[in-house]
């Protein structure tokens, strides 16, 4: 299965050392984190032209759930159905439900997707079983919940083709 990201995401501490088109991608990319309307469509184009060669017609798509429920709708309802809209694939937005709230990893450290998975993200398997799956990522850090979500759709009976992250977060030496 084939991981991409679409760009570079910069942690703020090391902001001070990037360009000012790198910067602007970072803002980008937080204005789409926090659900923000033009970052959505923002986002939405850049992965449909990163996709544009593919025919995904019969495959879903499904987002990596947020920590919260209201973030999860916040980043992602609108962006799924755009994305589908412009690619021709099946919104699986409805089939994935957020219970509850998690840790950020980012923030914390703390990978509870990946340990408790079952007690944050509900998955329709029925509607999943035997079908071609797309998951988006927003930022990719270390890829312990994108892995984690994968395996979980894949035990729900899902043929994950590709997973694509908006962002991968690039680190300096640290």
């Amino acid at each position: 299965m084939m991981k991409y990201a679409l760009f570079s995401y910069i942690p703020k501490r090391f902001q001070n050392r990037i360009s000012f088109e790198e910067l602007d991608v970072c803002r980008m990319i937080i204005g789409f984190k926090d659900g923000r309307n033009v970052y959505t469509r923002w986002a939405a184009r850049q992965f449909a032209k990163a996709l544009s060669a593919m025919d995904l017609t019969d495959t879903v798509v499904v987002c990596i759930p947020a920590s919260t429920t209201c973030a999860h709708v916040r980043r992602w309802k609108r962006f799924s159905k755009m994305l589908c809209q412009l690619t021709g694939a099946v919104d699986g937005f409805d089939r994935i439900q957020v219970s509850g709230s998690r840790k950020r990893a980012h923030i914390t450290g703390e990978y509870e997707l990946c340990s408790n998975i079952k007690h944050y993200v509900r998955i329709d398997a029925d509607f999943f079983r035997g079908r071609k799956v797309l998951i988006i990522d927003d930022i990719y850090t270390t890829g312990k919940s994108a892995n984690a979500f994968i395996g979980a759709m894949q035990n729900a009976g899902a043929e994950v083709r590709m997973a694509m992250s908006l962002a991968k977060t690039r680190r300096f030496g640290e």
